[in-house]
């Protein structure tokens, strides 16, 4: 009898001992873990400034990496345009681990189900360029925005506007008649950034004691090929009429522009057009003369915040600690006025 429970007690020691031998093991392995994972879900891929930010993201990785010591890994999925899709990709980051997720919604009104899903996996969520609903950041703590004021973003397009009409009226009031006669071309209406660009734009211009006249406008969703479609429409009816283009963005303000210099009247010989979001072709159509500005959306800046947030976020961090731009659960990277006297300085800024 007691050599059995000798034996018993042999056993359990031993069992106790392969218990704690894993247990140690385990924790061995969860030290082990040396990198940073960060999922990435995109509205669409060919959006220009999207596209922008992405590459500014990639270009980012690598200081940051430096300062961490670690590795950090950011996949970038393309939902295309499908909510159902974008749905699917942060399911995917979800049940792979991934320390944090980005999202930047297709359909921003949504946002509500990715936010619980974030929760529920205790994973933080950083959303950016289309800012999801008060209602819906105020789920969870551990919810992000980084963005720009969009109300900002108009105003400074509008006194781009205002300063060249009063110092090129002759040029600009082709009529003569005192008033300035423009198009509008507006982003997706679901966009905030859309509704907030065009209201403000055309204030900023009326508080400068402008009188305007909108011709027309038309819904170009962001991309280059629908404004250069509603520009031609425009031409065909206004022509000459039209004195400034007022672009929510860079990329439709491309596609105007392509419809100007087919119809020959880019530069001096038409209309001015002024777009939001400096990208390169906005700033190089600046160079040439057929831009008379743009407001410049930080696409480095706001990619260096999310990466910044993510970071700290997946370590356990305070975030604030390291994007002290950080208010509250929002990040707004400021704008700044391009015009062709400092146009210079942002395409080095670009560069860098």
């Amino acid at each position: 009898m007691k050599k059995m429970k000798s034996r018993i007690a042999r056993i359990c020691l031993a069992l106790c001992l392969a218990a704690m031998m894993a247990g140690c093991a385990g924790t061995e392995k969860k030290e082990e873990k040396t990198g940073i994972k960060i999922g990435v879900a995109i509205y669409r891929g060919d959006d220009a400034f999207i596209s922008s930010l992405c590459a500014s993201l990639e270009n980012a990785i690598k200081d940051k990496e430096e300062k961490l010591g670690k590795k950090v890994v950011v996949n970038i999925a393309d939902a295309k345009n499908s909510q159902s899709s974008q749905n699917d990709q942060v399911d995917d980051f979800i049940r792979k681990g991934y320390d944090a997720i980005c999202v930047n919604m297709v359909d921003r009104t949504v946002a509500a189900v990715i936010v619980d899903k974030a929760k529920e996996a205790g994973i933080p969520i950083i959303f950016f360029n289309r800012e999801p609903v008060e209602e819906d950041m105020a789920i969870w703590n551990q919810t992000y925005y980084v963005g720009t004021d969009a109300r900002e973003a108009g105003e400074l397009e509008g006194q781009i506007v205002a300063d060249a009409w009063k110092s090129q009226e002759s040029r600009i009031d082709k009529n003569g008649d005192g008033k300035l006669q423009y198009v509008m071309l507006e982003g997706e209406q679901v966009h905030q950034d859309s509704l907030i660009r065009t209201e403000y734009s055309v204030k900023t211009i009326l508080k400068e004691g402008i009188v305007t006249e909108k011709l027309a406008s038309g819904t170009g969703n962001w991309m280059r090929s629908p404004a250069y479609e509603l520009m031609q429409e425009w031409i065909g009816q206004y022509g000459s009429q039209i004195e400034v283009v007022l672009s929510n963005n860079d990329e439709m303000a491309m596609g105007a522009i392509e419809a100007l210099v087919e119809n020959g009247m880019s530069g001096g010989n038409g209309p001015i057009v002024v777009g939001i979001d400096g990208t390169e072709d906005g700033l190089e159509k600046i160079i040439k003369g057929e831009m008379e500005g743009t407001v410049m959306n930080d696409a480095r800046g706001q990619a260096e915040s999310i990466l910044g947030i993510a970071c700290a976020c997946a370590e356990g961090k305070d975030p604030k600690q390291e994007v002290p731009e950080l208010k509250g659960q929002y990040v707004r990277v400021p704008h700044s006025p391009v015009t062709a006297d400092n146009v210079q300085e942002f395409i080095d800024y670009k560069n860098k």
